[in-house]
C-alpha cells in the first residue's frame, strides 16, 4: 500500500486517539462535533494506513506513530519530480551581464549554464556575479563561463530521488537550488537539465502538508 496523504481532520483524529485511546467512534465524533457516520471513511483510512487499530467493544487505539512520524512518511513518498520547478538557463556563449538580466527577469537566485550540446555546464549565482563586479570586471564583456561554478563542483539531484534526500543536500551544502538532471550515457559525467529544486519548493511542500494538501503530491 502506498503512502497515504492524511487530511487535517484525519491527523486530528489520530491525535485524539493517541491522547485518549482506547476510545469509541462516538466519543471521537463528540470531540469533533460531528456524527459518527461522518467519520466512517476517515477512521477506515487511518486503520488501513496502520495508524489506528480497532477492537470490538473496546474502540480505537493508537499504534505508535506520532504526528511527526506521519509527516515524515508523507515526505519520504514524494519524489523530486513531484515538486521541481522549470529550470532557468542560459547558453555558455552568453556574458555575465546577460546572466544578470536573466536572473532579474526570471526572479531567481541562480541561473544554470548549458553548453553547445544542450548539456549542463555550470551554474552562476548572485554571489558569483557580485564577486566579478567587485573585482572591477566588465560584466558586459566577461563570458559567463568565467564566473560560473563548473559542473565538476556542482551538486545535482535526479527526478526519481526523494525530496527528503534533496533537502538534505541543500542543507549540507548550504545552497539554495539544486539542478534536477538526467544522466547522459556518454562515458563522462554529463547531464541533461530537466528542472530545478529550491528551498522555496521545499518550504511550500511543508506548508501544504501542514494544511492537509499532501495529496497534491501523490498523483
Amino acid at each position: 500500500m502506498g503512502i497515504i496523504a492524511l487530511s487535517s481532520r484525519q491527523k486530528r483524529i489520530a491525535e485524539i486517539v493517541r491522547l485518549e485511546g482506547p476510545i469509541t467512534g462516538e466519543s471521537i465524533a463528540e470531540h469533533l462535533h460531528v456524527t459518527r457516520a461522518a467519520l466512517r471513511s476517515d477512521l477506515a483510512i487511518l486503520v488501513m494506513g496502520g495508524i489506528l487499530d480497532a477492537r470490538p467493544k473496546v474502540g480505537y487505539f493508537y499504534t505508535g506513530k506520532n504526528t511527526l512520524g506521519m509527516l515524515m512518511e508523507e515526505i519520504s513518498g514524494i519524489k523530486v519530480a513531484d515538486l521541481q520547478s522549470v529550470p532557468v538557463a542560459i547558453a555558455s556563449s552568453k556574458t555575465a551581464y546577460e546572466a544578470v538580466v536573466t536572473m532579474f527577469l526570471e526572479d531567481v537566485g541562480s541561473v544554470m549554464v548549458i553548453d553547445d550540446k544542450g548539456l549542463l555546464a555550470g551554474v552562476v549565482s548572485r554571489k558569483d556575479l557580485l564577486k566579478a563586479a567587485i573585482n572591477n570586471n566588465d560584466l558586459r564583456t566577461i563570458p559567463v563561463v568565467m564566473v560560473m561554478t563548473p559542473l565538476s563542483k556542482m551538486i545535482v539531484i535526479e527526478a526519481n530521488d526523494s525530496v527528503a534526500a534533496a533537502a538534505r543536500k541543500l542543507i549540507d551544502n548550504e545552497i539554495d537550488c539544486l539542478p534536477v538532471v538526467k544522466a547522459v550515457d556518454d562515458g563522462k559525467r554529463s547531464f541533461e537539465l530537466i528542472g530545478r529544486l529550491t528551498k522555496t519548493n521545499c518550504t511550500r511542500l511543508l506548508v501544504d502538508l501542514a494544511e492537509g494538501k499532501g495529496g497534491n503530491y501523490h498523483k
